[in-house]
């Protein structure tokens, strides 16, 4: 590996085969460990980016030189390479080890206790790990991660350059912009008062490309939203593969994707199985009854029904008035105890409870709530075709919240079911159809449901006729889509609003006016004035994708440098408190401070 060699090193500790016996070699790296043997005998083990390597001293000098240095000094060693008496097959360069006539301190680590044993810094506490990242990302079990999402980002790069895109980068001062998150922002010292924000994402500016006459635009973008985190997301900023297409419409983009994605996850993936295109696609309300969810894992081959009139009036006070729905999985080999914890997991992730009864070997319905069904018995059993040894798991409740339950419940069961759940590969589809509106949780006012940028199905005229009452603004369908694998959303996209007429249509039943499109979207807008092509696009995130890839279940572990749950870095002291000639120069007061 000649792009290895520089003035430190001959070889890496990776790379010494029974090829190099009786050569001269020179060797950088990292102490991993020391064995002494005795006072001429020890064996020390030297680690760098590409693996590891044997050195022997077999003098008393030697073995007292190495001993002096605490674990993970930076060493160079010189020394002749020979056949190992007892290999390691476990090891590549097990066959070999080195017998140094030179050794030289490069980097001493001054601390004799080490926060934690690097090649076991995956078993040490989280907040260990991330305040010296810099020893965690020595272990290879971490650094493999990093290296994976390298060449993933190399790959996605390669095959979008290879479909004619072109890599754009935009800005990362921008302005404050209502795209569903809480902007980070940034005080402008020249004009007191007044701020940037840090984009949520280049969702306007890859716009506004293709407005100017760009046609295929893509970048790996950073994108940063004041969110909490959680096992798919972290906070403060993440990565996508941002895309737009002028002059294209929904099926251009799955297109693209269905094309560049599953060579990828088939290469590098921890499953060496993906969908192939065309990818499934899925309207939104069918996923909701069907999976219960609108990020279905496909790898459970489970499904929701709805039974609200089967068992709604059957008795038990929590389906009555309620929409009832089931999860029905034969063969079920769980114990009670097993039952009993799945509902309670479901319980702690929807905040439902869930219920359930079996039909067991002998034809009974036993368990659970199955004594409210004891006069529904066979209407029971024939509507959900139930078979002996067949679980069904129940949620009720408001029509969504019974949806929700339903499909944490279904895949908390599917993951338990081998013989329901085909793990080892990657199940994409698309979710399509979005509602363009929602009523707001907290405002229970109309919003936008994902994206305001889209154009919504039917274009202006039905804009106008929710307008006079015509229509529900809820039954209103934009064109917008997600893509899901293995119940992981990795990206949201639409078909984009270009006709700001339609724009402005759009806004106003959600209570903004004209003035505030032109005064919020400034740009864009006025862009749009000046003829715009019809486009779209969409952005996978690739802190996700490698996530699935790597098989971790932790975004955090794919990530150089991650922030904690509470989006400290706790390597860095971030966020840290600034000096007051800072603050003064910025024009900033702060009037509150976190408690210690």
């Amino acid at each position: 590996m000649d792009n290895c060699k520089t003035g430190f090193r001959s070889h890496n500790c990776g790379e010494l085969r029974m090829a190099n016996v009786g050569e001269t070699v020179t060797l950088s790296g990292f102490l991993e460990n020391f064995r002494e043997v005795g006072s001429e005998l020890g064996f020390a083990v030297l680690r760098d980016f590409y693996g590891t390597t044997q050195v022997v001293a077999e003098t008393e000098e030697m073995v007292k030189a190495i001993k002096a240095l605490n674990k993970e000094s930076t060493i160079q060693v010189t020394g002749v390479v020979r056949e190992r008496d007892s290999k390691n097959p476990n090891m590549p360069t097990g066959d070999i080890e080195v017998v140094p006539s030179a050794i030289t301190v490069l980097g001493k680590c001054q601390h004799n206790e080490l926060p934690f044993q690097v090649t076991r810094s995956r078993e040490a506490d989280e907040s260990q790990r991330l305040k010296y990242r810099y020893l965690d990302l020595r272990n290879p079990e971490v650094k493999k991660n990093i290296i994976l999402r390298t060449q993933v980002v190399a790959a996605l790069r390669s095959a979008m350059l290879d479909h004619g895109f072109m890599e754009i980068t935009t800005p990362i001062l921008t302005v404050s912009s209502p795209e569903g998150a809480r902007d980070y922002l940034v005080p402008s010292r020249k004009h007191p008062g007044k701020f940037y924000a840090l984009p949520q994402a280049p969702q306007q500016f890859k716009q506004l490309l293709m407005a100017s006459g760009f046609d295929k635009y893509f970048q790996i973008a950073p994108c940063f939203r004041d969110e909490d985190a959680r096992g798919d997301r972290s906070p403060g900023e993440f990565y996508q593969l941002d895309m737009e297409m002028a002059f294209a419409g929904q099926e251009d983009v799955f297109a693209v994707i269905e094309d560049v994605l599953p060579p990828i996850f088939a290469k590098y993936g921890t499953y060496d199985r993906a969908s192939s295109a065309p990818f499934l696609r899925i309207p939104y309300a069918e996923a909701m009854e069907k999976y219960g969810s609108d990020k279905p894992d496909l790898r459970i081959d489970l499904t929701v029904t709805d039974v609200t009139e089967l068992v709604g009036s059957c008795g038990f006070e929590p389906f009555a008035g309620n929409t009832v729905k089931a999860v029905v999985v034969s063969d079920f080999e769980g114990t009670r105890k097993q039952i009993d914890k799945l509902c309670a997991d479901v319980e702690v992730q929807s905040g439902n409870k869930a219920y359930w009864f079996r039909l067991d070997e002998n034809g009974e319905l036993v368990g659970g709530i199955s004594k409210f069904l004891q006069d529904s018995k066979q209407a029971v059993i024939d509507a959900l075709g139930l078979k002996p040894n067949t679980f069904v798991g129940l949620a009720a409740g408001k029509k969504p919240a019974a949806q929700k339950t339903a499909g944490v419940l279904l895949k908390t069961v599917g993951a338990f079911c081998p013989n329901h759940f085909d793990k080892e590969q990657y199940a994409f589809c698309w979710i399509v159809d979005f509602p363009m509106y929602e009523i707001g949780e907290e405002s229970g006012a109309l919003e936008f449901c994902h994206n305001p940028f889209s154009m919504p199905t039917g274009g202006l005229e039905v804009l106008e006729k929710a307008a006079k009452g015509e229509i529900d603004p809820l039954t209103i369908a934009a064109q917008q889509y997600d893509i899901v694998c293995n119940g992981i959303e990795l990206s949201s996209g639409a078909v984009r609003n270009h006709d700001p007429e339609i724009m402005i249509e759009a806004f106003q039943l959600v209570g903004l006016g004209e003035e505030d499109v032109k005064a919020k979207f400034p740009a864009m807008y006025n862009a749009f004035t000046y003829g715009a092509p019809p486009h779209a696009g969409v952005a996978p995130g690739v802190d996700r994708m490698v996530m699935l890839l790597s098989g971790e279940e932790t975004i955090r572990e794919i990530i150089p440098f991650p922030m904690n749950k509470n989006a400290q870095d706790l390597m860095m002291d971030a966020p840290s408190v600034v000096t007051q000639a800072q603050l003064d120069e910025l024009h900033i007061a702060v009037t509150a401070t976190e408690e210690e």
